[in-house]
């Protein structure tokens, strides 16, 4: 890597939890995972950490795409928009998707 500039995005949303705002569920945070390690073996990601604060699911993710990335937000946005239908949803967890109010990606998330 030698040369190359290695940039950290963190980008989180609200994908829903149990009532009171407080905790994500594993299951949600696994599939994100999934999704961050097929990017990675795509080659859009260097590494990555799914981590959650509260209700918000955290993406840590380093590439060499430069900031702001329309990929790397897309990733983002279509990771989140995954979670929240096929776990939020399906376990009815509270406010499912409630940063996601627009319907599709628009550049960033």
């Amino acid at each position: 890597m030698e040369g190359k500039k290695v940039t950290v995005s963190l980008i989180k949303a609200d994908v829903g939890s149990v009532p009171g705002h407080h905790v994500v569920k594993e299951e949600q945070k696994e599939l994100a995972r999934e999704m961050l390690e097929k990017a990675m073996d795509e080659g859009l990601l260097i590494d990555h950490y799914v981590f959650n604060c509260g209700d918000d699911l955290e993406l840590l993710m380093t590439h060499e795409k430069g900031e702001g990335n329309p990929k790397i937000h897309e990733l983002a946005w279509n990771l989140f928009k995954k979670v929240t239908e096929e776990v939020s949803r399906k376990f009815k967890l509270y406010a499912a998707g409630q940063d996601l109010l627009v319907e599709a990606f628009s550049g960033n998330v």
